[in-house]
Order: C-alpha cells, then sequence, then structure tokens
C-alpha cells in the first residue's frame, strides 16, 4: 500500500506529466480500466468455481472379474475335493 507521501508524489508528478486540463481525462479512463479489469477477474473466478461446483466425481467402479478360473473348481464351476485334486 502507497504511504501519503508516496501519493503525494505519484499526484505531483502526475500533475506535471498530464497537466491540470488532460489530468481529470486520464484519470477516468484509468479508472474506467481498473473497472474493466476487476469485473474480467470477477467474472474469471466466478466461473472458475461454477465450473469446479458442476464438476462431479465418478463413482467407484467394482474391480474387475479375474480373468482365469478359480482353480478349485472345475468345468461346471462344481468344488473339486481334495482326493480329486491329488488323484488327478
Amino acid at each position: 500500500m502507497l504511504s501519503v507521501p508516496d501519493v503525494l508524489v505519484v499526484s505531483v508528478l502526475a500533475l506535471l506529466l498530464f497537466g491540470p486540463d488532460r489530468l481529470p481525462k486520464v484519470m477516468r479512463q484509468a479508472g474506467r480500466f481498473m473497472r474493466d479489469v476487476q469485473n474480467t477477474s470477477h467474472s474469471f473466478i466466478a466461473e472458475m468455481e461454477r465450473a469446479a461446483d458442476t464438476t462431479e466425481i465418478p463413482p467407484a467402479t467394482p474391480p474387475p472379474e479375474p480373468l482365469a478360473p478359480d482353480l478349485k473348481t472345475g468345468p461346471d464351476h462344481e468344488e473339486i475335493s481334495e482326493k480329486e485334486t491329488e488323484a488327478g
């Protein structure tokens, strides 16, 4: 932030640079420019917040089914007894 002496120095320099006739017009233009920049930044922030609010997180997907059949089941998905696995 500018202190009081800083503002006075900038004011005197602006008065010397632009003169008393052009200074009010230049200050109005500077104020419009600052307002436009502020409006643009506010609309950008609002748009980003709106986009963040509408983005949904997809639900968690269940784990995929195993590709290989379970080793303890036969082709008809019947349990194979331990005797058959030892014999087989």
